[in-house]
This record gives C-alpha cells, sequence and structure tokens, in this order.
C-alpha cells in the first residue's frame, strides 16, 4: 500500500496522474470492467442514490469501493467530474 502511495504521489508531482492510476488496492484490475458495465446500465453517470445502489448491486463492491472506483477511473481519464457532484463514464461502453 505504501508503494501505491509513493508512487501515487511521485506520478502526481510529474503531471502523470493519468499515466500512473492503479485501481484501488480494495478492488482489483478484474473489477474495472465489472464496474463500467454496471455504470453504463445505469446510463454512464453516478449521480444519484439510486444509481449508486445499482452499481453496488451489480458489483459487489461497497459504497467506499465504489466512489474510489469513479475517483480511479477519473484519474486513469476514463471518467469526467459531473458539476455539482458525481461522476460520467466516457469509455468503453460509455464512450462517444
Amino acid at each position: 500500500m505504501a508503494r501505491r502511495t509513493h508512487l501515487a504521489a511521485a506520478c502526481g508531482a510529474l503531471g502523470l496522474l493519468a499515466a500512473c492510476a492503479v485501481p484501488p488496492a480494495s478492488v482489483g484490475p478484474d473489477m474495472v470492467g465489472a464496474y463500467d458495465a454496471a455504470v453504463a446500465s445505469v446510463g454512464c453517470e453516478m449521480v444519484n442514490e439510486p444509481q449508486y445502489r445499482a452499481v453496488e448491486f451489480q458489483t459487489g463492491m461497497t459504497r467506499e469501493q465504489t466512489i474510489e472506483m469513479g475517483q480511479y477511473r477519473m484519474a486513469a481519464g476514463a471518467a469526467q467530474p459531473i458539476e455539482g457532484g458525481g461522476i460520467r463514464l466516457t469509455s468503453g461502453p460509455c464512450a462517444g
């Protein structure tokens, strides 16, 4: 965990956060596809309680893990923040 923290700090200092983004330690890289598919199933946006609950149910993630995955997807350039809160997935099934 400390290694990931140091890596993220180094990448952030270099302005390369997207190139260095790693999935949350509590989730794992194999869950990225499941998260993307679940977010796509709720309209490619995570804004309200029903959307979060649906993604949590489909992926088996906790609320904290779902939020961390959204942060990771933004750091990786695969999602954008929505004004007022939430994220919009912009890659995979939500690209375009």
